[in-house]
């Protein structure tokens, strides 16, 4: 069971880097060439460029595609997205990771649920809102801008109370911004209220990955989906579809995460209890108007299996995915 995130790395990952390139290509000529052409084909190939940028964001948190992590890191710093700060990125997905509580609306910084109490103390319209974005739909189309006045909000707060961490984040995040609005506004044909556009449909993109990746379950190691897409989808998302997988080896590159998964395809729904789709057209089917959960956690408070969570970084990152043996019974705790 590989627990080490360096463990399985190449000291260059050439598969990642051709899509980083790809991604940048197509980026640039949706924001100049595309533009000039059809407004519409360049918004969409824009969403397309930055939704697959977000997924390359998330191989670099992972150590990907270079051994040196800085190198790596490099090449995320073109601020693609707007909204979101990669460091901040980084450092809540980690905390998922290594959250012995996933699903928790506390502990686990990537939880769709609520506390039940906090539901209940919420009004009918704001209630009305949350189910309607419990639908595939709802969450496409206005989960980006809730995730988004989470994330500003609450950064906010911590920047004013003194929090060094998200003050970094967001130094960083900006100067990556800035060249985005310089390549718009100097190179680019591209007005910038279309960019914003583009980067809240990219976004749209990835809440189709992210809406059902993870469950309310007794057990936390079937609390993780699979679905066996290989489609443009998949790609997109660079194989985090087999997202039980990628929890179970977060160190693993994306290109082999479905190989990983098929050669012991049994195993893996043993340990998730079968959380399994066939493909995204099924989850379009069964969900594109009907809320797959309840928005107040159904099983609260979540278990945590024993195991505590850390709020050190370099903790984090070495113990990603070892949690997760935990609770499949695969390893010994190890301390």
């Amino acid at each position: 069971m590989q627990t080490n995130p360096r463990a399985d790395h190449q000291a260059v990952e050439w598969p990642t880097l051709a899509v980083f390139a790809a991604t940048y290509a197509l980026w640039a000529v949706a924001t100049t060439l595309f533009w000039q052409i059809s407004p519409t084909l360049a918004v969409i190939a824009a969403a397309l460029a930055i939704g697959q940028y977000s997924s390359l964001t998330h191989e670099v948190l992972h150590g990907h595609p270079f051994a040196n992590q800085r190198l790596s890191e490099a090449l995320v710093l073109p601020g693609l997205t707007i909204f979101v700060p990669y460091l901040r990125f980084k450092d809540l997905h980690l905390k998922h990771h290594f959250d012995p509580a996933l699903t928790d609306p506390y502990d686990d910084p990537e939880s769709n649920y609520l506390d039940p109490a906090v539901w209940a103390r919420l009004s009918a319209p704001v209630r009305a809102l949350l189910r309607f974005s419990n639908t595939l739909f709802g969450r496409m189309l206005l989960g980006p801008a809730l995730s988004t006045w989470t994330l500003v909000t609450g950064d906010l707060r911590a920047i004013l109370m003194g929090d060094r961490r998200v003050i970094l984040a967001w130094a960083l995040h900006l100067p990556g911004v800035a060249l985005v609005l310089w390549w718009l506004s100097s190179v680019g044909t591209m007005p910038v209220w279309a960019y914003v556009l583009a980067a809240y449909l990219g976004w749209s993109l990835l809440k189709i990955r992210t809406f059902l990746e993870h469950r309310s379950h007794d057990a936390a190691r079937a609390r993780t989906v699979v679905i066996e897409s290989r489609g443009p989808l998949s790609l997109l998302f660079l194989n985090n579809n087999f997202h039980v997988v990628h929890h179970m080896h977060p160190g693993v590159a994306w290109y082999k995460l479905p190989a990983l998964y098929f050669g012991n395809r049994d195993h893996y729904l043993r340990r998730n209890d079968n959380y399994l789709y066939r493909s995204y057209v099924e989850v379009f089917r069964q969900y594109l108007f009907r809320a797959k959960d309840p928005v107040p956690h159904p099983i609260f408070p979540v278990d945590k299996g024993g195991v505590t969570r850390s709020d050190d970084p370099a903790e984090l990152r070495c113990a990603a995915g070892i949690v997760e043996e935990r609770h499949a019974g695969l390893v010994a705790a190890r301390h």
